[in-house]
């Protein structure tokens, strides 16, 4: 648990000095195509006018497909092979509704990435280290906002989308004006409580590419924190670089 720790989460908010490049597929990618043909997303956004709107209704549309089984993996994990399992009958992890979530909205020209959370712990915690949710970078906000798939929920304000920092940050100072915007039905306090504690380190790949096999990834950690190397005592966090810099995280480069 993050008692202490979680109130003195600090970032670096200034520094510019970090550069990084992500990539991702374009909407004319001829897998992103297919993932939109086969899966009909047009019609399901046909009614959205914004982009926030596209991204509540793929993600309810993707939460709904099936129950979450956080012990069962895809054969592959690209959306279309974890979705065609799923029309099979299969269930998946939180993982899976990243990747879905993620993959549908690139596929509609919406910027988004799997966003991996881990606790304070993660290197002595022998399970439930992680969460993974994704973020979608949204025009007419311009910003990044978290979505948590598994849940159906986006965390919000004033009906304004939070990034993770924010709703972070939210939680760190009780805002009272937190609420989560969802499709469906859920204690928002009992969320609250269980999210918080996953809320320490953030990561991302660099290659968001659906056909790239590479795992390099950016963590953002708070200052001051360790740099974790292994996950559940026993995993080895390679392939990744360490900043504490907001500014490189949420660059936006393909």
């Amino acid at each position: 648990m993050m008692g202490e720790n979680f109130m003195r989460i600090e970032y670096d908010y200034k520094s510019t000095d970090e550069k990084y490049d992500f990539r991702w597929n374009t909407p004319n990618d001829l897998y992103l195509i297919k993932l939109r043909e086969e899966f009909k997303l047009d019609e399901i956004v046909c009614d959205c006018k914004t982009s926030f709107e596209k991204a509540k209704k793929i993600m309810n549309w993707v939460h709904n497909l099936w129950e979450h089984d956080g012990l069962k993996e895809p054969i592959k994990n690209d959306p279309i092979s974890i979705l065609r399992e799923v029309q099979a009958g299969k269930r998946f992890r939180c993982v899976e509704y990243g990747i879905v979530i993620s993959g549908c909205l690139n596929a509609l020209g919406i910027l988004a990435r799997k966003l991996c959370l881990k606790t304070a712990d993660v290197e002595t915690r022998e399970y439930a280290a992680g969460h993974v949710v994704l973020e979608a970078y949204i025009e007419e906000y311009d910003k990044w906002i978290f979505i948590d798939g598994q849940f159906n929920v986006i965390p919000v304000i004033n009906d304004v989308p939070l990034n993770v920092l924010e709703f972070q940050r939210a939680l760190i100072d009780k805002d009272k004006a937190l609420e989560l915007f969802t499709f469906g039905e859920i204690n928002k306090e009992e969320y609250f409580k269980w999210i918080k504690d996953y809320l320490f380190y953030f990561d991302v790949r660099f290659d968001n590419r659906l056909e790239s096999e590479a795992v390099d990834s950016l963590m953002l950690i708070p200052i001051g924190a360790n740099t974790p190397k292994v996950f559940q005592k026993k995993y080895q966090l390679n392939n990744y670089i360490y900043t504490n810099s907001v500014q490189a995280f949420y660059t936006v480069r393909k």
